[in-house]
């Protein structure tokens, strides 16, 4: 369940800083990046739950959750990964409408704790 998982996962973001050397600016550019492109995700996905159209939803799920789990965002990984996984079916649910609202709210947590981010980064 994505209410269980952390909004932000210090562990993925650990591990994606000990994987460029440490490279804090590289990272603070990957999280402005996702920061930046996440509300076009979230825009394409809720655009192919309006008009029904499972396969268009397939796409932004996917790259969403594939991204937020990179920058640590567990939660709003997990309601892609839903998102995702209803677009596969190939038919929506009334309660997919529901998934895309949970994952804006996630999303809301997610920007503000990755925000934060740099600033607890130790200084080296």
């Amino acid at each position: 369940m994505a209410a269980e998982l952390p909004i932000l996962d210090a562990g993925a973001l650990a591990e994606l800083l000990d994987s460029t050397g440490n490279d804090v600016e590289f990272v603070r550019e990957l999280i402005a990046t996702y920061l930046a492109d996440t509300p076009s995700q979230l825009e394409a996905m809720t655009a192919a739950v309006d008009s029904d159209d499972a396969a268009a939803l397939v796409r932004p799920a996917h790259t969403l959750k594939s991204s937020s789990a990179t920058v640590g965002a567990s939660r709003l990984s997990a309601r892609a990964r839903e998102l995702e996984m209803a677009g596969r079916s190939g038919s929506l649910q009334p309660a997919v409408h529901a998934t895309v609202e949970a994952a804006r709210a996630e999303w809301t947590a997610a920007a503000a704790a990755l925000s934060a981010w740099p600033d607890t980064v130790p200084a080296k």
